[in-house]
């Protein structure tokens, strides 16, 4: 990102305002520079149906020969103008619970065009958890009508409902259900048609005209979720974590939530305005403490309502349920239906079947997850030596340095300044020295210019997406007039990907990683800050078909890219901002261009927990805000809370003050350091957590519901997280906050991870507010694993001992795991990592191996475990260590040994146990 400086020479008008647009101070967020829903002709249109219009009905139903549930829908009334022909209904049974719905126009009716389904998002071995029915069962519904019954589990089973066309999902053996499509009538298809005489399809909005070549060609329907209090997901928005109702009886007057992904300026809190990401998934809970989920495998544009209760009585026609239920209302302007019901029933469940459709989240080199520090932009090598030597010099770690676009030369990618940047393998070789690496940008956006080797060898390729006369589309973007790669084509996915080597990227080396912005796309000069949407890609396939796509296919291309680059051999790290279904496969993102206030330091909780309910597991907000100048106090409290984020990136605008940790006086660098120490003591147990996202899909950073599915005060808290089943984390988002109220769940003990103290669970404290960090509790009954000795970087502590932290619950036992690896390669799919189980029970804490017993792979770790913390134990002066039969000493000492504060607290000193053997420790 950058501002721009008025060349001497005569420019033209278009030009002039590009550039007066783009100068500082930078504009915040306009809300008349996007559409709402009533200028959305297929959102308006969609809103304004009235529940049980739909008149369709399930017709010739059938066992297809792909083991299939088959249907037509056909209108029962002959009057419904959009069902000009059948439509064609396939529902598809899979393992662990998991309903796939489709419903297209039928191809043998040649249809004006095939319409887009959206590829390489679902995972090709998820085809191999089919269930192949044989048969189906047929049932009169509420002695009214006819309905296709299908075996789902030996739980659940599959309905669809003939007249009027209902799907759901309901327990075996009675009427209770689960997840429903259509129980409202709202189900309408707008199919592809001729254009009548003297119609107008085209649509106008800021002085943009899009063409809409094929017309109208909607979707929408309803969603019930039973048995449920709150709907969360449907990212992306800065918003509340359960989702507010949209539009009901004593629902103030709100705009759908939109999923449409946009470069947004300064983005409000509170909104359910759509931002950089998109992923159509929404997970439910309630009181039952059951779980379900759905998923809409749909990149068009998306509008979802929720909608409150009492939503539909001035229909007159309630349905009558003892079941407490959710109506959710989606509407998308293409695509075809292809959506998943997940049954759950647990949390945890449902995330697991959502991923093993979209993919678990890739597992991140070690070095990914400790700290970042990015500014747009350090100015050129002596800035960046000037910035490395500084935190050595005032003892902070971090492990990344960032550049972005002003490294290049001219905003043209895989390039450098050489009068700022001469010798980049050099930087980064000196970084490497001290374990530490390298993220520069690479934008999608490429500059049309003639000296450019990249724009001449794709033009010349004709990988350039077209505008509507057929062109190579031209917007504008940082380097000016750009264009931009049809991603949706693998030919041209793999080329991208050729650029990362080290022949075509040069002054790369193997220690720098990628960072892709603004791949929305970003168009400056595009209706909504992007892309026209009939601009075409590869098969003719509408811009608009595949929009909130765009960025996922980017960040795929490059990740492959980094992969090819070491054959293979290393594990990528790309950030990208732009997300969707599947990203979580492809490397991290963050919550993109934020603002230094504390609204939206409380609102990155929120959006970072719903990240992660929807398998963007590895993702941040920017620390201290990207857009204006924090103060003080509030830096501080970003980077203490910060170290809990999954990615942990400090980041600021270029019109800002400098803020590196240092700039701040003293006492607050000493508070930013404590901070960041905090983060590299308990990389091993971030490190074990994000392993069991790539193993479950389960996230990093969760709600507090997720560990708690029954206790309702945690249904909608979304100010305090957990990091894994072992820390409760809550924010301070007050300035001159004196105390705080936290919320501890569950019947069990937490304890101070500060202090050590322990704190009454199921009950609200009210607590005094330390500025020396914020409120952290580990959980009784868990064990944690920890590096208390702090070096330049991560890379730096891989030979350290560990310590384990037991904090005992009321029967006196615990549980917690570790997971080591090397770090950086895939060799642990080869069965090369240490994975063990500790437990403390009867006294006696355990080391149990949960690797395989023999892989093609191995290693090895000499590390040691030097200390045991117990929490919550009475007492004791030895153990005996087995089989060693070897005693060690118990004696008191620091929680922390870098903290100043805090009791001291009962320590098994030096047992020297390795991590990777079996031993047993009894506390005599």
């Amino acid at each position: 990102m950058t501002s721009w400086s008025l060349a001497t020479t005569s420019l033209s008008l278009i030009l002039l305002a590009f550039l007066t647009y783009q100068a500082p101070p930078v504009l915040s967020w306009k809300k008349d520079e996007f559409r709402n829903c009533n200028q959305t002709p297929f959102c308006k249109s969609a809103r304004s149906r009235n529940p049980f219009s739909c008149s369709l009905i399930a017709n010739q139903v059938t066992i297809s020969d792909d083991g299939d549930l088959s249907a037509k829908l056909v209108p029962k009334n002959h009057d419904d103008h959009h069902q000009i022909n059948p439509l064609i209904l396939s529902l598809s049974i899979y393992q662990d619970g998991i309903v796939r719905l489709k419903i297209d126009e039928d191809p043998s009716l040649n249809p004006r065009k095939q319409r887009f389904q959206v590829p390489d998002v679902v995972l090709p071995q998820f085809e191999s958890k089919k269930l192949y029915l044989q048969r189906y069962s047929k049932e009169t519904i509420d002695g009214e009508g006819d309905a296709s019954v299908v075996y789902l589990s030996d739980v659940y089973e599959a309905v669809l409902r003939h007249d009027p066309f209902e799907v759901y999902v309901r327990y075996k053996g009675g009427n209770s259900r689960v997840l429903s499509l259509n129980s409202n009538g709202l189900f309408d298809f707008e199919q592809l048609r001729e254009k009548n005489e003297g119609e107008e399809w085209e649509e106008r909005f800021r002085g943009h005209t899009d063409m809409r070549p094929y017309g109208p060609q909607s979707i929408s329907f309803d969603v019930s979720f039973y048995d449920s209090d709150y709907v969360y997901g449907i990212p992306e928005h800065a918003t509340s974590f359960a989702l507010k109702p949209t539009r009901g009886p004593n629902v103030e007057e709100s705009e759908p939530y939109r999923l449409f992904n946009l470069d947004v300026f300064e983005y409000l809190h509170d909104s359910p305005f759509g931002l950089y990401g998109s992923i159509p998934f929404m997970i439910s809970h309630g009181k039952s403490g059951r779980t379900s989920g759905f998923f809409w495998l749909n990149a068009a544009e998306m509008q979802i309502d929720v909608l409150g209760d009492g939503w539909n009585a001035e229909s007159g026609i309630l349905l009558p349920s003892k079941q407490k239920r959710i109506d959710t209302f989606w509407m998308s302007e293409a695509g075809i239906v292809d959506t998943f019901f997940f049954v759950g029933p647990g949390p945890k469940d449902v995330v697991r079947q959502y991923t093993s459709v979209t993919g678990m989240p890739s597992m991140p080199q070690l070095f990914s997850i400790a700290y970042h520090q990015c500014r747009w932009n350090y100015r050129d090598e002596e800035d960046v030596e000037q910035v490395d030597s500084k935190f050595d010099e005032h003892d902070i770690p971090y492990d990344v340095l960032w550049l972005d676009i002003e490294h290049t030369d001219g905003k043209k990618y895989f390039t450098w300044d050489r009068m700022l940047f001469p010798h980049p393998e050099e930087m980064q070789r000196k970084l490497a020295a001290k374990g530490r690496h390298m993220v520069t940008i690479v934008d999608p956006h490429i500059k049309r210019d003639d000296s450019y080797w990249l724009h001449n060898e794709a033009t010349e390729k004709g990988y350039y997406v077209k505008d509507a006369t057929k062109r190579d589309y031209d917007g504008w973007c940082w380097p000016g007039s750009s264009s931009y790669l049809d991603m949706l084509n693998p030919e041209i996915r793999t080329w991208w990907g050729t650029k990362f080597s080290y022949e075509n990227y040069v002054g790369s080396t193997p220690s720098l990683y990628i960072w892709n912005d603004m791949n929305e796309p970003s168009v400056f000069n595009g209706p909504e800050v992007t892309m026209p949407r009939d601009v075409l890609h590869l098969d003719r396939v509408e811009h608009r078909e595949l929009h909130n796509a765009y960025g996922y296919y980017f960040h795929m291309a490059t990740s492959d890219g980094l992969l090819k680059r070491e054959n293979g051999k290393d594990r990528p790290f790309v950030l990208s901002r732009a997300f969707f279904a599947g990203s979580q496969r492809y490397g991290a993102v963050w919550t993109g261009d934020n603002t230094a206030e504390w609204e939206q330091l409380r609102v990155s909780v929120p959006m970072i927990l719903t990240l992660g309910l929807t398998g963007m597991s590895f993702s941040g907000a920017d620390v201290g805000g990207f857009f204006g100048n924090p103060d003080t106090e509030l830096l501080v409290r970003w980077y203490q809370l910060g170290a809990y984020y999954p990615f942990f990136r400090a980041h600021a605008h270029h019109d800002t003050k400098r803020r590196e940790p240092w700039l701040f006086g003293e006492r607050n660098t000493q508070l930013i350091r404590e901070a960041i120490h905090v983060r590299y003591m308990f990389l091993p147990y971030f490190y074990t957590l994000f392993r069991e996202a790539n193993t479950t899909g389960i996230p990093v950073v969760r709600p507090l519901w997720m560990e708690f599915p029954s206790d309702e005060s945690t249904f909608t808290n979304d100010e305090a997280f957990m990091v894994g089943n072992a820390l409760l984390v809550q924010g301070v988002y007050e300035e001159r906050a004196k105390h705080i109220s936290v919320y501890l769940p569950g019947k069990e003990s937490w304890f101070d991870i500060r202090t050590g103290a322990r704190v009454k669970g199921g009950a609200t404290h009210k607590l005094e507010v330390s500025e020396e960090s914020v409120p952290a509790f580990q959980r009784a009954g868990t064990i944690i694993p920890r590096r208390d000795r702090f070096r330049r970087s991560s890379t730096q502590m891989v030979n350290d001992p560990y310590t384990l932290v037991v904090a005992l619950n009321s029967s006196q036992a615990a549980e917690g795991q570790l997971y080591v690896d090397d770090g950086k390669s895939f060799d642990f799919l080869e069965g090369a990592f240490i994975h063990r189980r500790f437990v403390f029970s009867n006294g006696q804490l355990k080391s149990i191996n949960m690797a395989p017993a023999a892989g093609k792979s191995r290693f090895s770790s000499e590390c040691i475990i030097e200390r045991i913390i117990l929490l919550g134990h009475g007492g004791s002066k030895s153990a005996v260590i087995e089989p060693a039969n070897q005693k060690a000493e118990i004696e008191l000492g620091p929680l922390q040994l870098q903290g100043r504060h805090g009791r001291t607290v009962l320590t098994v000193r030096n047992p020297g146990v390795r991590i990777s053997d079996d031993w047993t420790i009894k506390i005599l």
